[in-house]
């Protein structure tokens, strides 16, 4: 119950650390400056008359909540460290229509806004990005990220201007040159997912020791591991990354992606609504980790047909919880939530449930990187859609049974 207990409060130490490492960029001198490349003629994020594009949110509900508007104030550069990106291809991640529907507002409100300023709209969803490098904080590395640069990127959950826009401003940590090996759509769709599998296997999985979470190294191999929901967007890659570092990937989809999640590297594939199928699976127990892509959540681990050492769930309780309760009866119900989970599970399973965060680190972008240039891991696109279409990639979205990533091109 000691590692349980441990898995939570990292779970929310993860949470602060983002803010904190965001609190103090903001800290940093905002007059400092910042560079652009003049022969692009890049929006002078000084000017509040420079405007661009983009899809906002009022209020939380359901898409048509969502407003396109080209009178939107282009991002400015408000930390040494931060970069303006012209945003080409983003992408529709499940986590933008949880946030439609308001979906960790507590929580990331608090994070999002200054002291004193309760203020929580208008808001620009979109986690992911491919575009073009046009502004840097003076304390950017030119060598690394010069002007021009194409780059792939992500956004941090507390931002409350995404990448759903024609201009997104993000910490350079956040984003790196993007790989020759992928066009521009394909480089919108690995990152939120890649680190969110990334940081679930090897930040709270422990999958590759000490170095796996805090380098870009990996590890694991001759582990065996199980992904639920192996055809989803995190599933995909979460297989392509454990077969590049010669894992046992055993997975479940429904009947008609079987091939496709075996054309993946699966070493074994099982229809999920076969329950016959299913049951083969107990053969191959315990699993090292038990990577649950499909959304069951930690309550189902115990109701599994097989044994497991961890399983790791990205579908947690902790924001929903904060958000119905408010933050110290929701602390004290995920605290709640996770110990009799854990009982239940390592009584009739014989292990720990954990929660699996997306974690925009750097050594997971080098990790994504160093695979992708080894030709080891391609992201799979379901659908593409306009820009001025994105509510119909929402509703793509919200339909579900998707095959990999749903792009959106500006």
């Amino acid at each position: 119950m000691q590692s349980a207990a441990l898995s939570y409060v990292l779970s929310l130490r993860q949470i602060v650390s983002l803010a904190r490492r965001q609190c103090s960029v903001n800290a940093q001198s905002t007059l400092s400056g910042s560079r652009t490349n003049s022969q692009q003629r890049p929006p002078q994020a000084t000017k509040s008359l420079e405007k661009m594009r983009g899809w906002q949110l009022h209020n939380y509900g359901d898409i048509d909540e969502l407003q396109i508007s080209d009178k939107l104030k282009i991002p400015q550069i408000r930390s040494s460290n931060e970069c303006l990106v012209r945003v080409r291809t983003t992408s529709v991640n499940p986590i933008d229509l949880a946030m439609l529907r308001g979906y960790g507002a507590m929580v990331l409100n608090k994070m999002r806004c200054l002291p004193g300023d309760g203020i929580e709209f208008p808001l620009i969803l979109g986690r992911e990005f491919c575009g073009e490098l046009v502004q840097t904080g003076m304390a950017v590395p030119t060598d690394s990220l010069p002007l021009g640069t194409r780059v792939w990127g992500v956004v941090p959950l507390q931002a409350s201007v995404g990448a759903h826009a024609e201009y997104v401003a993000v910490p350079s940590y956040c984003l790196a040159p993007a790989p020759k090996e992928l066009d521009d759509n394909e480089a919108a769709s690995v990152l939120y997912a890649g680190l969110t599998a990334w940081s679930g296997l090897y930040v709270t999985g422990g999958l590759g020791g000490p170095c796996g979470a805090t380098t870009a190294a990996g590890g694991g191999a001759h582990k065996r591991v199980l992904v639920l929901g192996g055809s989803g967007g995190v599933g995909t890659l979460a297989i392509q990354i454990l077969k590049s570092q010669k894992v046992q990937v055993l997975a479940t989809c429904s009947e008609n992606a079987v091939d496709m999640v075996r054309n993946l590297g699966a070493d074994i594939v099982v229809d999920y609504n076969n329950s016959a199928a299913m049951e083969e699976l107990g053969k191959y127990a315990p699993y090292d980790i038990v990577l649950d892509c499909a959304g069951q959540g930690g309550q189902k681990a115990a109701e599994s047909k097989f044994d497991f050492r961890q399983y790791i769930t990205f579908s947690s309780p902790l924001l929903a919880n904060i958000d119905k309760q408010g933050l110290g009866l929701g602390a004290l119900k995920n605290v709640f939530d996770l110990v009799q989970t854990n009982v239940r599970s390592v009584t009739q399973r014989g292990g720990l449930v954990k929660w699996g965060f997306f974690s925009p680190a750097p050594q997971g972008i080098q990790f994504l990187q160093k695979l992708v240039e080894q030709r080891k891991l391609m992201p799979l696109i379901d659908s593409s859609f306009d820009f001025v279409d994105l509510p119909k990639a929402f509703e793509k979205m919200k339909g579900g049974h998707l095959r990999g990533k749903i792009v959106v091109k500006l």
